[in-house]
This record gives structure tokens, C-alpha cells and sequence, in this order.
């Protein structure tokens, strides 16, 4: 069950998407976590970013590990069955830098997108 609200996560997806859409945005497929925080410390001051970063920071730690297993789940590390397993390996790795890791996440929309499905959620309305 996902302890997160869908919409969260759309409204993620959708600034993502815009985040990642911009010019001189660019991250490699294998784009490491370091990586991923010094490319986006660059865009500080974008505020798509910024506005990002600011609603995940204001998830519970809780549903902030529900976001980053979400998004596992969306991109095949683990499938809907193992909703448990990928939310506590979240859990337990979960960093003061949840935003800058998915947001550093080469196609972090579309996982997350494909995760709420497979979780049976639409941002469709």
C-alpha cells in the first residue's frame, strides 16, 4: 500500500519533467549519486528545482523512502509484489538528499510514473 499521496507524486512528475526538459540540463545514464548532487547543486537557483526539492523536503521520512522505492519500483529493481522489501531497503538508506537523488536520476518522471501504475495509481484524472 502506498503511504503517499498519488497527487505528491504527480505534481513530482510533472515539475521533473520540466526540470529535466530545460536546456543545459543534461544527465548521464550512469550518473552516480555524487555525481547527481554536484550537477545539481549547478541549478540551485532553478526553480523548478528549487520547488522540488522544497516538497520533498517537507515529506515525512517516511514518505520520502515511499518516493525513492516508488521510483525503484518504476525503473525494475524491484516489482509491485515487493512493494515491503523496496520500501525498506529505502528505509534504511534514506539521506538528507532524497531530492537530489531522484532528481539526479536519469528519467526519475518516467519511473515514477511507471511505479504509480504498478502500484495501481494514474496521474490521469
Amino acid at each position: 500500500m502506498l503511504d503517499l499521496n498519488p497527487e505528491i507524486v504527480c505534481f513530482i512528475i510533472d515539475k521533473a519533467h520540466e526540470f529535466h526538459a530545460k536546456e543545459g540540463v543534461v544527465l548521464p545514464e550512469d550518473a552516480s549519486t555524487d555525481w547527481g548532487v554536484q550537477m545539481l547543486a549547478n541549478h540551485a537557483d532553478d526553480l523548478t528545482f528549487a520547488e522540488v526539492k522544497s516538497t520533498i523536503e517537507d515529506l515525512e521520512p517516511d514518505q520520502q523512502a515511499a518516493l525513492v522505492a516508488l521510483m525503484w519500483v518504476g525503473r525494475g529493481d524491484f516489482d509491485a509484489s515487493e512493494w515491503e522489501a523496496a520500501l525498506q531497503e529505502a528505509r534504511t538508506n534514506l539521506t538528507d538528499h532524497t531530492a537530489e537523488y531522484l532528481m539526479g536520476t536519469p528519467l526519475v518522471a518516467d519511473y515514477l510514473e511507471e511505479g504509480l501504475t504498478q502500484m495501481g495509481y494514474s496521474c490521469e484524472e
